[in-house]
């Protein structure tokens, strides 16, 4: 934001555009009656969103998970910078160019064998609709149009688009305001044995019964491997995971794995189906791709899948955005996973997850807490009830971090840079704001 727009004072400009801002732009799950007053962000470098007023607040988010690597990293502004110089964009019907190649080479290579296709697109919630549209023209072209329907998870979260958001919890997922419009899909309970604790064999109980019940019109089970993100930060035992890549075997389903929010390394491993040992036959990326600077996502398979599609009665996948594979986010994707490969991200994730699990502790101790759970560069600490996001958004804010909570949830999700003093500033303000909340202001001074 300039400051010298006629004879105005920065703060008068500012007041101007964020009055413009609640009048007319629309920010995600707002009301545009009674608009929350967004905080203005001027700039950003490591860990820290500068505000207009010079404030600095530690990012607990990553920018909704993506920006593992911090704000304004010099080898992501090169490629980007490099990138613009030769082409910005150009389309991918009947063109290639050597960031899309590239980047498909980085991807084939990070992933188990048989996931040597690769679909590049805009989102992550496209990356679910291609995948869904895999699933569904895989079955076409083997003769069995039936095999339509898709088995989710509840308490699971994969998109705002309509077919991601059909596979979404039914509850959260905002399914009743669209009732008779978006598609019926079948929903499996949430799996209950946690991540950590001793296998319970009933936890797959649900499951089974409906992939059996229903395996002649299922296309696919899809679900986020081990960590459910936006539906509700819940861990899950591996052992599930592995047992549902069995039933779907068994009985002729294929497995879908979105890995929007736990790819790249966020749950200690680099893909979360790791932590199992299985391999899905359709894997979904986005978030962390481009280290948060552009959008872009991607569909992997087999090629098993993608020759059976293309033998098909249409000939090809019945999708092609017209940004697809992006050149400048293609590049910038590259040089992320060269980043992110070439570091010790393994070290500062473990480091990250014993730092939460520490400082995280004492909240379970607090009023209105549920629960305090960790994995990888991920810190939850579940409330009774739902919270009220504005004031504990101005209360984080004032206590110099930004942490966006949602439902129940409190929540953080740091990059992976974060130093181990910045990361104490978020599980103090954390502790300090829940504790205010439960009155018992219990905040030390160095937790103002």
């Amino acid at each position: 934001m300039r400051a010298d727009r006629g004879d105005r004072s920065p703060d008068q400009v500012w007041a101007d555009a964020l009055a413009f801002d609640q009048a007319h732009l629309w920010h995600p799950y707002a009301s545009m009656i009674d608009p929350a007053s967004p905080w203005p962000v001027v700039s950003a470098e490591g860990v820290r969103l500068k505000l207009a007023d010079g404030r600095e607040l530690i990012d607990g988010m990553a920018s909704w998970w993506a920006v593992i690597h911090g704000y304004n990293h010099p080898s992501l502004n090169r490629a980007a910078q490099d990138q613009l110089q030769r082409m910005a964009h150009v389309m991918f019907g009947g063109l290639t160019h050597m960031p899309a190649v590239e980047l498909g080479r980085r991807l084939v290579a990070l992933m188990p064998d048989p996931l040597q296709k690769v679909f590049l697109c805009d989102s992550g919630s496209v990356s679910v609709e291609v995948a869904l549209k895999m699933a569904i023209q895989y079955w076409q072209a083997r003769s069995r149009p039936g095999k339509r329907r898709l088995l989710a998870l509840q308490g699971g979260y994969h998109g705002d688009t309509f077919a991601a958001m059909s596979v979404s919890d039914p509850v959260t997922g905002l399914h009743h305001l669209f009732e008779g419009v978006m598609p019926r899909q079948l929903f499996a309970p949430r799996p209950q044995c946690r991540l950590g604790d001793p296998w319970e064999p009933s936890d797959i109980a649900g499951i089974a019964y409906l992939i059996e019940a229903h395996a002649d019109a299922l296309a696919a089970v899809i679900l986020e491997p081990i960590a459910q993100g936006a539906g509700g930060m819940w861990f899950y035992h591996p052992e599930y995971l592995r047992q549902v890549r069995t039933l779907c075997d068994a009985h002729g389903v294929l497995l879908i794995a979105d890995e929007i929010a736990t790819g790249f390394g966020r749950t200690g491993r680099l893909f979360a189906c790791e932590h199992a040992g299985i391999v899905p036959d359709i894997l979904c990326l986005g978030k962390a791709l481009t280290g948060g600077y552009l959008t872009l996502a991607a569909t992997l398979t087999t090629a098993e899948v993608a020759e059976t599609i293309s033998r098909g009665g249409a000939g090809c996948l019945m999708h092609g955005p017209t940004f697809m594979a992006n050149p400048l986010a293609c590049a910038v994707a590259t040089a992320n996973i060269d980043l992110l490969c070439e570091s010790k991200w393994q070290d500062r994730v473990l480091d990250i997850e014993q730092q939460l699990r520490t400082e995280l502790a004492g909240c379970a101790a607090l009023p209105g807490v549920r629960d305090v759970r960790v994995l990888g560069a991920i810190g939850v600490v579940e409330m009774h009830t739902p919270v009220d996001l504005r004031t504990l958004t101005t209360r984080f804010v004032e206590a110099g971090v930004w942490l966006r909570p949602f439902g129940r949830l409190v929540y953080m999700m740091p990059p992976y840079v974060i130093d181990p003093a910045s990361l104490s500033v978020l599980t103090s303000a954390v502790r300090c704001v829940l504790s205010e909340a439960g009155g018992r202001g219990e905040c030390d001074e160095h937790e103002r």
